[in-house]
């Protein structure tokens, strides 16, 4: 019996062609629509995580302090409140999986006959694991480079591409300043930041290096940030308090009326709330794409309405000779749903084409995840089914002899 009702649903269908097409556009551009708008905001997501990640999980940074000179404050930073041996104590707290002193500063770069301004980082050992920044070439930064301040220097992408262009630099001389240091290695990919800086336009030396060679600072072991990884997020708010208590308890700030002398930051707070306001973006975008989808399910109910009027003597006829009223509100419910899943299937394609045409032509990433397609096509068939149920019931609560008198 169903089977029979759903062959002359496709028949009905078919009957009116330009119609039921004309019908299914509401769908189509709906879910089209739904689908684009999701895969849109959930590329945007996976863009921020992958930033945010990009900078290591887990992640503290710990900043210098600022100068307030005559009421004029000077930045975070630009006051010496920071040594290396702040962080050899921060690396020996429970929960901390490594820590790594910071020394940057912007520095002409020269290799043969080509230079490159970018910036170096003096840092120690620690540094790549508390960055998941593996070396793509050469080796790794060790302990004993930093103990020895050794002329080492590590390229980032960037850094050594246009220094080098395609050669392979490791074991080759260059000039950081006017002191000579020789590549030991060649950094992974990291990509953007969070604020757009390429992080592969860097170069790493050890921090006693660049305090030796490179910054000229009167104050020797000062660094200017400190940057610590934990071993888990869910550890990471205590961790933050015993990070604070120890800065305090080392720089003598034992009065609990006195301000912190340095700037700390939690980086899992920040890539919560990056990943929240994505999150925000995808289900505005998916709210507002859903209005095409509820005018497509009006236009469904608007033929319906039409249809019925249509077909009345032909329910009165299907009343007389015994259909019950449940058949034909199943019968015209069934149209509704065909001609709802149908656009919606044409959606999908449509919504995951115009997806990939996003992505090609404007360089942005899209992603249509499985669940999307799977809501999407979940929410067509609800429209349907729910758009077209007012219809067949109206249909199905026709009077046989006044239909069959209808003309």
């Amino acid at each position: 019996m169903f089977w029979a009702m759903l062959l002359e649903a496709f028949r009905a269908i078919g009957a009116n062609r330009l119609r039921s097409c004309l019908t299914m556009l509401g769908m189509v551009i709906g879910v089209a629509a739904v689908v684009l708008m999701l895969a849109v905001g959930e590329g945007a997501r996976v863009t921020v995580k992958k930033q945010v990640d990009a900078l290591g999980t887990n992640i503290f940074i710990v900043l210098a302090g600022f100068q307030n000179t005559s009421g004029v404050r000077s930045g975070s930073g630009s006051r010496h409140t920071l040594n290396a041996t702040d962080a050899q104590a921060l690396a020996e707290l429970p929960g901390v999986t490594g820590a790594s002193p910071v020394v940057n500063s912007y520095i002409q770069l020269v290799a043969g006959g080509r230079n490159w301004n970018t910036m170096v980082m003096g840092v120690n050992e620690q540094y790549s694991q508390v960055r998941s920044w593996e070396t793509a070439s050469g080796r790794p930064m060790d302990a004993l480079d930093v103990q020895s301040a050794s002329r080492s220097v590590w390229l980032g992408q960037t850094t050594a591409r246009e220094l080098f262009g395609a050669e392979d630099p490791v074991g080759r001389t260059l000039r950081l300043g006017a002191a000579p240091f020789t590549v030991e290695g060649v950094l992974a990919v990291k990509g953007q930041s969070l604020d757009g800086r390429d992080q592969d336009d860097t170069a790493l030396t050890p921090y006693t290096s660049s305090q030796r060679y490179l910054s000229g600072s009167p104050f020797r072991g000062m660094v200017r940030m400190i940057m610590l990884q934990a071993e888990s997020a869910e550890i990471m708010p205590a961790l933050e308090e015993d990070i604070r208590a120890l800065l305090r308890e080392r720089h003598r700030l034992v009065d609990p009326s006195q301000d912190d002398d340095f700037f700390l930051n939690n980086l899992s707070a920040v890539m919560a709330s990056a990943e929240a306001t994505a999150a925000a973006m995808t289900l505005l975008l998916g709210a507002i794409a859903s209005v095409s989808l509820a005018v497509g399910g009006i236009g469904i109910m608007n033929i319906m309405l039409v249809s019925v009027t249509e077909r009345t003597r032909e329910i009165g006829v299907r009343l007389a000779i015994g259909a019950r009223r449940r058949d034909i509100l199943t019968q015209f419910v069934l149209e509704a749903m065909l001609v709802s899943l149908t656009g919606g299937l044409l959606g999908l394609l449509l919504g995951a084409g115009g997806a990939w045409l996003v992505a090609a032509v404007w360089r942005t990433s899209t992603v249509v995840a499985p669940s999307s397609l799977l809501l999407s096509f979940t929410v067509s068939a609800g429209i349907g089914l729910f758009f077209g149920f007012y219809p067949a019931w109206k249909a199905a609560r026709q009077n046989p002899i006044e239909a069959l008198r209808f003309q």
